[in-house]
């Protein structure tokens, strides 16, 4: 029980952690100076970079970025590129993880759960359909993480994967770090910063929302 309650605490923290990003932010700028940019690149890091870290926030942090950015704690001249730096290394990470473990998982030809016809009809989806993937997926929370994964595991082309990566990579940290840095300190949206994340959260996932609700409406049909 005393587990379950630890892990219910840390829970509420992290969701007070992301509703209030604004003020957290505000709290290492001031406790951690320059350091700052090293940390704010390593979640960007980890958050494209690895399977199992899709939770760490990704679009909200950007947005709050921009909006310190504005107001001069950050230097939008040096946290821009590394940022942007971060989200295509996090990627291509991403994407050497899952091509070394692709071959391996998928190695047998009449395995029940891997078999080798997915990883072949995966390639054959990325390397007709995977360029926009990638770029679009870059701003679905979650589905950012596990794109590249997938891209690797399916042997997507190398060049061709790094291509779009960058493409989304570039855009993504511009776009929403953009949005923060013009609109995040509109006072309407400084007072209800928890609002804002909230809704970008929900554009973010409106597209797999519809996209869902689509394939089940067909498959009902």
């Amino acid at each position: 029980m005393a587990i379950i309650n630890e892990i219910i605490q840390y829970l509420f923290k992290f969701i007070d952690l992301f509703l209030h990003l604004d003020k957290y932010l505000g709290a290492v700028i001031q406790d951690y100076g320059n350091w700052t940019y090293l940390i704010l690149f390593l979640i960007i890091f980890c958050e494209t970079g690895f399977v199992v870290t899709p939770i760490l926030p990704g679009d909200s942090l950007l947005f709050a970025i921009g909006m310190f950015s504005a107001a001069g704690a950050i230097d939008i001249s040096k946290i821009w590129p590394l940022l942007v730096l971060a989200a295509i290394a996090g990627d291509n990470v991403n994407y050497a993880v899952g091509n070394y473990i692709g071959p391996k998982v998928f190695h047998y030809e009449n395995s029940r759960i891997f078999k080798k016809e997915y990883l072949l009809k995966t390639h054959a989806f990325y390397e007709k359909y995977g360029g926009m993937t990638i770029i679009l997926a870059k701003y679905v929370p979650i589905v950012r993480t596990f794109a590249p994964f997938v891209a690797g595991v399916g042997a997507m082309t190398y060049p061709k994967f790094l291509m779009f990566n960058v493409v989304g990579g570039f855009t993504w940290v511009t776009v929403i770090m953009l949005s923060g840095y013009y609109f995040g300190n509109i006072p309407v949206v400084k007072n209800n910063f928890t609002l804002v994340v909230l809704a970008i959260v929900f554009v973010s996932i409106l597209p797999g929302i519809i996209g869902y609700l689509k394939h089940r409406q067909s498959r009902t049909a």
